[in-house]
């Protein structure tokens, strides 16, 4: 069975509201349908796609990095998404891929997950602001 997609990533937090308007109001995410589990949480959507679960009643010690580095999106207006970033005091780096061009885009959201967004190579240079 080789496997053909990514279907989703899911983030431990001990905070659900929190979390879910972190991705919404950052990312665009939505939050949609989600089974009936017997636990806290939410189903984040992008487009008609679940592609964070996010699992609440998690203590803060077991909020820990594992042995998965980040989660990437691809992603759209590098600009505003970096205005949106430094409006909102998340600590990000934005840097060239080595090759492709590609602008990426990392920062950590509040659970300590570290995000990656990718953007176009083609879309416009920028100047990131001090402090960044």
């Amino acid at each position: 069975m080789p496997v053909t997609a990514m279907n989703h990533f899911t983030i431990l937090t001990d905070d659900v509201p929190g979390t879910i308007a972190f991705y919404r109001e950052l990312l665009g995410l939505v939050d949609g349908p989600r089974p009936p589990f017997d636990f806290p949480g939410a189903w984040l959507y992008a487009a008609d796609a679940p592609i964070l679960h996010v699992v609440g009643d998690r203590p803060s010690n077991e909020l820990r990095a594992g042995v998965i580095d980040h989660m990437a999106f691809s992603a759209h207006d590098l600009a505003d998404t970096l205005a949106l970033l430094t409006s909102r005091n998340v600590p990000h780096t934005c840097r060239r891929q080595a090759g492709s061009g590609v602008w990426q885009v990392f920062f950590f959201d509040p659970n300590g997950a570290r995000v990656e967004l990718d953007f176009d190579a083609r879309e416009p240079e920028h100047r990131q602001p001090a402090g960044a």
